[in-house]
């Protein structure tokens, strides 16, 4: 193993012959690749990680869709697996590691599952009966025995990877005596309680965007307004980003993690709020050494409704520069969009077809391609025959018009006034329908 400057990912993936397979290390949902190869006739593969790459969870994936995870701590992981149900098929055949992690993952799932069962009869039965009291015992039991679990695991293994995940996905105690709106208030209390957020460890996989989710999972309730979630969703972030600030690094993860999905589902009172209250601890007040994290923040701040658009200026088809601030019409559509993207194909299409119906033209669109390839856009323009204002500066999503508003996923659009304030950013098709009839444009 010395001699060696990489540890090695051998693996069969039955059903998966001569095929590409890839891993990429784990930090939240961004999985950069590490290393790629083909397998054998039989599916079987070794991939390498090199030593000097941070312990952590990592993806072997062959599709989008298909995919096993595994630590790499210190040790070779070997498995096998099946191709069309690579999780339940999995079978670790050498790796401490990996055997505690899918261990731990099936114990607990098996004790939530159960707890699950037991929650409406703790709930509902009637208190005075001895089934009662068996059932508040089973109820308790099961999370005193995870918790044993946990310490004896941290005793025995206090260096595995494994272990710190399992730990840090413990929820409290919940006592068997609270209703079911008790127990989700008592949960947001002590959501907290035994949470070590100085473990940066575990940036290096997805145990802490997962711990996000399941304590903004409890703020969450079907019955809001978008508007009420929003509120919601602004005391659980404020909340866990104060229980985070003692760490800059899960600080600033969390923080970006949220950021990034909030802004992905559309809550803009959420961003906005996010943008005026928190900022990158990593960051200065030097223009020039701000950090990516911070300028996306204060990007924010400018895109959102009620703000004057940021002014860009993109080359069009001939090369002639489109300034948007020159634009002149009652309003402006602005939308990013790439000739790769599925959605803004089918998309496209139908907004031609109420841009073209205008009765009184009262709207303008400047379609501001992310593209990086000059044939695909031009060809996918004349294909359409896309009228409108068209640009592009085959940047990709690296193009400073693209910058500019925070472009990292297509389609995205913002309904600009003749003064280019920002009156909407709808997000698909069906919400841009909605906002051009709000506004009575369609």
């Amino acid at each position: 193993m010395f001699s060696q400057s990489f540890y090695k990912v051998t693996g069969t993936v039955r059903g998966l012959n001569l095929r590409k397979i890839y891993i990429s290390s784990v930090t939240g949902e961004k999985f950069p690749i590490m290393d790629s190869t083909k397998t054998d006739e039989k599916g079987t593969f070794t991939l390498k990680v090199r030593m000097d790459k941070p312990a952590g969870l990592y993806r072997c994936w062959w599709e989008k869709d298909k995919s096993v995870d595994l630590i790499v701590n210190k040790e070779d992981v070997e498995f096998e697996t099946t191709v069309l149900d690579p999780g339940d098929s999995l079978r670790i055949l050498s790796s401490v590691e990996n055997k505690l992690y899918y261990w731990s993952m099936q114990r607990d799932r098996t004790d939530q599952a159960k707890l699950s069962l037991l929650m409406p009869v703790v709930e509902f039965y009637p208190v005075k009966d001895a089934f009662y009291r068996e059932v508040t015992n089973e109820y308790e039991g099961i999370q005193k025995a995870q918790e044993k679990s946990v310490d004896s695991l941290v005793k025995l293994y206090p260096g595995s990877f494994a272990v710190h995940i399992w730990k840090l996905q413990q929820t409290p105690f919940l006592p068997s005596t609270l209703s079911k709106e008790e127990s989700v208030s008592y949960m947001k209390a002590h959501f907290f309680d035994n949470i070590d957020f100085n473990d940066t460890l575990l940036l290096h996989s997805n145990a802490w965007s997962n711990k996000a989710i399941s304590y903004l999972g409890l703020w969450g309730n079907s019955r809001l307004t978008q508007k009420q979630l929003s509120g919601e969703f602004i005391k659980a972030i404020t909340a866990m980003l104060s229980a985070a600030s003692v760490n800059a690094e899960v600080y600033k993860f969390l923080l970006d993690y949220f950021l990034g999905g909030f802004d992905k589902y559309h809550f803009d009172d959420v961003i906005t709020y996010m943008a005026d209250h928190f900022q990158d601890p990593f960051s200065c007040e030097d223009a020039a050494k701000k950090t990516s994290l911070q300028k996306k923040l204060e990007t924010f701040k400018k895109i959102s409704v009620g703000k004057v658009a940021p002014d860009i200026e993109v080359p069009d088809m001939a090369g002639k520069t489109i300034k948007l601030s020159a634009i002149k019409s009652e309003y402006t559509l602005v939308i990013f969009w790439s000739s790769e993207c599925g959605h803004c194909i089918q998309m496209m299409p139908k907004v031609k077809e109420i841009y073209d119906n205008q009765k009184r033209k009262r709207y303008e669109i400047f379609a501001v391609s992310v593209d990086t390839s000059r044939r695909e856009w031009t060809t996918f323009i004349k294909d359409e025959k896309l009228k409108w204002l068209n640009a592009s500066d085959l940047k990709g999503f690296d193009g400073k018009a693209a910058d500019s508003y925070n472009i990292y996923a297509t389609p995205t659009m913002f309904l600009l006034d003749s003064e280019k304030k920002i009156l909407a950013k709808p997000i698909s098709w069906k919400e841009l329908e909605q906002t051009l009839k709000d506004f009575k444009l369609l």
